[in-house]
């Protein structure tokens, strides 16, 4: 029997977006601005209309001084992250 890995917490990484994003007074065509994303990226992301790359979070974490894991971190939102378990 395979044990699958619990779906990320998708909408945590949304939500966590548009948070950051409203509490730093941008509009979607300053933060496009600002992180080298383009508008309709950072709309779909915030809609969960994509859920991006690995690099477009990179420069969203750069954009907002924030280490990566505030956005990676949050895909274990609703459930216990890996190595959280023990052995």
């Amino acid at each position: 029997m395979t044990i699958l890995p619990p779906d990320p917490d998708l909408t945590a990484l949304r939500v966590n977006l548009a948070r950051l994003r409203g509490e730093s007074g941008w509009t979607f065509d300053e933060l496009a601005d600002r992180s080298g994303l383009s508008r309709r990226t950072l709309i779909d992301l915030e809609h969960g209309r994509t859920t991006g790359t690995v690099t477009t979070w990179h420069a969203l974490a750069h954009t907002f001084d924030v280490p990566i894991e505030h956005f990676l971190g949050t895909l274990c939102d609703d459930h216990a992250p890996p190595g959280t378990n023990g052995p």
